[in-house]
């Protein structure tokens, strides 16, 4: 609940705080006293488009706080939490939004800094603004589908996917039927390059261990006679004992022999000695290595060839599909899944059809399931509507909302429900109208046709009071919504709006005195004095109670505070205190089904 609300330099606003609380609180003040400020800065404050034109003259930057009382564990609580703001103590959350005279403006939640998105993620979930531009929406048949959507409780989500699930279905149906020949030549080509990969078998690395042993065939003579020639030197050579007394290992041997010799004499000594064996040892070996080494290469010409043809192979396969190797290897695992994509065989063309079909039957269900709910709300919003009229100065009208069946239409998507066709969008197969029959003799026309200024400003309102029973949000306002309103009609306004008010706060903004009259707290805009400091205007915002009220009401019922009009206010605020008790004490009308608002659709008075 929205407990307090402050405003300052805001157009003709310098500085006001408004009380407010729960039930139905109104707002009241001459033509051009700032009323219509109070829902400027509801909207400035809760996410709304900042202009500087809005900063009061004189002023280097207008700002909004408002003091929201919130569940601790409320997903608007939570949101808080998410922009990194706090609750107070006391469970109250603060709000603020500045605007400068260059435009800019600032948000801050909980005493955070915060994105202005934030303000308007909160009032999503904590307040709904009625006002005289929502009326003329709702005049549009795509805005009265939304409406009785809302009063119904449809949910979308589930077939608008399925929706989008089928056009997709189709599209990919389409274009691989269009496309047939092309992907054909496609996938012939894609058939090609596998085939000649797979043909290869090349192996991860292949192509780097034949290339070593090319090099090593191509020169196995250069490297066996290497080997023969460091194992002649390290060990000598067997066919040519001449050599022995020069060989690496026979003077390493008479070194050992010398150290031999004095063994026992020096331990320093005798160390070397062993290491002079132990080096003897890994001579050994290592000239064991080379004389095998060299036996085990093979200058086979054969050999050479088969290892330079499979080269060549690999190497056309890297010119095609890869850098090496691992890239053609990766280039042959895509092209099958791209070639699972190309069936165009009927096989594949049968399954995709069988999806599609599959799709569209989902589609179908949903979609028949939401026009039987707006059906079935359609009547009751109908009966609802007209029963508001007739506590509105309009007895012998009729609402009635009418769900059709949309008619297909060339190039648009169709769906097969209940063995016709339905031309489908994503919000449905359905065209919601709202018809006004102003008498019985009177045909049925759309509200914008059937109706004169007063006449629409009352449906508009009736179906307003039925609609915003299924808000979820606590709190409401109404901006002069009962314009073109007046007498009886004007009384059965404020008996409507302090009965929704029962259940939510509401915040109105009004010129009738009837409809004040109801107000749990009565809020007065005036301008006491016409300029202040350098000829600005400058307006005064408090609350009235007891005799201040009756003057407030008697100003807006006769222009004075004369007897007469006195008089009349009191009678006004009795009737409206005696119809409160009345409705305190019967019972609460019952929740649309699927919400959680309420519109009777009874008559009163």
């Amino acid at each position: 609940m929205l407990e307090e609300l402050r405003i300052r330099g805001l157009g003709v606003i310098h500085d006001a705080t408004l009380p407010l609380g729960e039930g139905l609180t109104v707002v009241t003040g001459e033509t051009g006293a700032g009323k219509t400020m109070v829902v400027t800065g509801l909207l400035l404050l809760f996410g709304g488009r900042a202009d500087s034109a809005q900063v009061r003259t004189g002023t280097d930057s207008a700002s909004v706080d408002g003091r929201l009382g919130l569940p601790a564990g409320s997903p608007a609580a939570q949101r808080v939490a998410e922009a990194g703001g706090e609750l107070d103590d006391d469970g109250t959350l603060v709000l603020r939004r500045s605007v400068n005279a260059n435009g800019r403006s600032r948000a801050h939640v909980g005493g955070a800094a915060a994105p202005v998105a934030v303000l308007s993620a909160l009032a999503d979930r904590l307040v709904a603004v009625h006002g005289q531009s929502d009326q003329q929406r709702l005049t549009r048949p795509s805005e009265q589908r939304a409406a009785l959507d809302r009063y119904a409780g449809v949910e979308l989500a589930e077939y608008a996917e399925a929706f989008t699930q089928w056009r997709q279905a189709t599209a990919r149906l389409a274009d691989r039927t269009s496309r047939a020949r092309e992907m054909q030549r496609e996938a012939d080509l894609l058939v090609y390059g596998i085939a000649e990969i797979e043909d290869a078998d090349p192996q991860p690395g292949e192509d780097t261990e034949l290339a070593a042993l090319a090099t090593r065939l191509a020169h196995a003579d250069a490297l066996r006679l290497a080997a023969r020639t460091a194992h002649d030197a390290l060990l000598g050579d067997a066919d040519d004992p001449a050599t022995d007394a020069a060989d690496v290992s026979n003077l390493i041997g008479a070194a050992a022999r010398a150290l031999g010799q004095q063994a026992g004499d020096d331990a320093e000594l005798d160390a070397l000695a062993a290491r002079l064996t132990d080096l003897s040892a890994v001579l050994t070996d290592l000239g064991a290595e080379l004389a095998s080494y060299g036996e085990r290469l093979d200058a086979d010409p054969q050999r050479l060839a088969q290892a330079e043809e499979r080269r060549a192979v690999l190497s056309g396969l890297t010119r095609k599909y890869g850098d090496d190797l691992e890239a053609v290897l990766e280039w042959a695992d895509a092209a099958r899944k791209q070639l699972a994509e190309l069936d165009v065989s009927d096989e594949a063309l049968a399954a995709l059809a069988a999806e599609r079909d599959a799709a569209a039957a989902r589609a179908a269900t949903l979609a028949a399931g939401i026009s039987a709910q707006r059906t079935e709300a359609a009547a009751r919003l109908s009966k609802a509507v007209t029963g508001e009229l007739a506590g509105l100065a309009m007895p012998n009208a009729e609402v009635t909302v009418e769900v059709r069946r949309r008619a297909p239409s060339a190039g648009s998507p169709t769906l097969r429900i209940d063995a016709a066709e339905a031309g489908a969008s994503a919000d449905g197969v359905d065209d919601v109208e709202m018809l006004l029959r102003s008498h019985p003799d009177a045909p049925a026309l759309p509200v914008q046709r059937g109706a004169s200024g007063g006449e629409l400003s009352r449906v508009m309102l009736a179906i307003e009071v039925c609609l915003a029973g299924t808000d979820p949000v606590p709190t409401m306002v109404f901006d002069e919504v009962d314009a073109g309103v007046g007498g009886r009609a004007a009384v059965e306004v404020g008996r409507r709006l302090a009965r929704l008010a029962r259940d939510h706060q509401v915040l109105v903004v009004t010129h009738l005195p009837q409809v004040a009259a109801y107000a749990n707290r009565h809020i007065v805009v005036d301008k006491p004095l016409a300029t202040s400091t350098g000829g600005v205007t400058r307006s005064d915002v408090h609350a009235v109670e007891g005799d201040q009220r009756v003057a407030e009401l008697a100003r807006m019922l006769a222009g004075s505070e004369s007897d007469t009009a006195r008089e009349h206010a009191a009678e006004l605020l009795a009737t409206a205190s005696a119809d409160a008790v009345r409705d305190a004490d019967g019972p609460r009308p019952k929740p649309a089904r699927g919400t959680t608002g309420s519109c009777s659709g009874s008559t009163a008075g």
